[in-house]
């Protein structure tokens, strides 16, 4: 499972070579990891600055800019001095990202939103797993690989798939399945951060409905988060409010697939699965400033570091998105993740049509 850590857009970090850090950063606190990932967080950062540029001067969105140019610099994601810097800002700046995005929010704004985002977020998520499984059987293809790609679509992308993997039945099939599922819905979210957002704003979708709509429908957080604030900033914090749903789904997911997997095979895996941190602190600073004790400086610094953690986070995922890698599987992985994609889709959008 080592190789998923280059892929997941979530979880861990890589540092691929080992060299000697030099004596000016093995003083420094941290100096160890500050040398392995300056490179590449420097070069994410860089490509923010300069996707920033673009947006303010063509007056575009600086997500999709961030994007695009990140993946014109995907060969840097294949350099190992560059590796560990690029993974570091996919996921730990993203989560810092996400959690000071709770300084945006306050309780009152997401009241506004009814009950109707949980009920979509359940459903999709529930139907999303059992189509993923259904389908994976009718295309003869091995149930763990609808269950994963199933879970990974419904609830968080990468990350999902590797904490449902993490209880289920242990074999070199589910290692290969995990990561051909961490490849696929990857492609398939950043495809869908580049779409979506055409398709709200085509249809006359009001700021608060795209924000659901997106929230509810694309699979990682980082494309979420760069598909929302690519059409509004009420847009972009609504939409990770109803992600951020989507991803406290993962424990309860993942304890009643273990259960069912220990109730039929004995159990395997690791059943223990965290709260992500980062959700517990976008929570917290949603509290907090539904109090009205953040003062305005402070909090309108906090929203635009938010905004810079996230453009830069966007620019390493770009540098981390492979095409070649989803082109070279076979039809039916692809035609399964595509279905689920597709299921979801239609699913949020009749939600919000009968209740939101």
């Amino acid at each position: 499972m080592d190789q998923l850590q280059s892929l997941d857009s979530m979880e861990g970090l890589v540092l691929v070579e080992e060299t000697a850090t030099p004596r000016g950063f093995a003083r420094l606190p941290k100096g160890d990891l500050i040398y392995a990932v300056y490179p590449g967080l420097l070069v994410a950062a860089t490509i923010g600055l300069a996707s920033t540029w673009l947006a303010t001067r063509y007056d575009a969105p600086v997500m999709l800019f961030a994007l695009l140019l990140g993946m014109a610099f995907h060969f840097l994601h294949e350099d190992g001095r560059c590796l560990a810097g690029i993974e570091f800002a996919s996921r730990t700046v993203l989560r810092i990202g996400v959690a000071l995005l709770g300084v945006r929010i306050t309780l009152d704004q997401l009241a506004g939103l009814g009950t109707a985002p949980v009920v979509i977020v359940l459903g999709g998520v529930a139907t999303t797993i059992f189509l993923g499984w259904a389908f994976a059987r009718a295309l003869k293809l091995h149930p763990t690989f609808g269950v994963l790609s199933g879970g990974a679509v419904a609830i968080c992308g990468a990350s999902a798939a590797l904490a449902i993997a993490s209880v289920l039945p242990k074999s070199s099939r589910l290692e290969a399945d995990t990561i051909l599922t961490v490849v696929l819905v990857t492609a398939f979210s950043t495809v869908a951060m580049v779409i979506y957002p055409i398709f709200a704003e085509s249809f006359g979708m009001s700021y608060a409905t795209a924000g659901i709509f997106l929230g509810g429908t694309i699979h990682d957080v980082a494309q979420v988060v760069g598909a929302g604030y690519t059409i509004s900033d009420e847009t972009g914090e609504i939409a990770t409010y109803v992600k951020l749903l989507r991803v406290a789904m993962l424990l309860p997911v993942v304890f009643i697939i273990a259960a069912v997997v220990s109730a039929t095979q004995g159990p395997v895996g690791e059943t223990r699965v965290q709260i992500p941190y980062f959700l517990i602190g976008f929570a917290v600073l949603v509290l907090v400033n539904s109090t009205g004790t953040i003062p305005e400086d402070i909090r309108v610094l906090t929203a635009d570091a938010s905004r810079w953690f996230l453009v830069t986070a966007i620019a390493a995922l770009g540098m981390k998105t492979s095409l070649r890698q989803v082109f070279a599987v076979g039809w039916k992985p692809i035609g399964l993740v595509a279905v689920e994609t597709g299921w979801i889709f239609v699913f949020v959008i009749a939600g919000i049509y009968f209740l939101a």
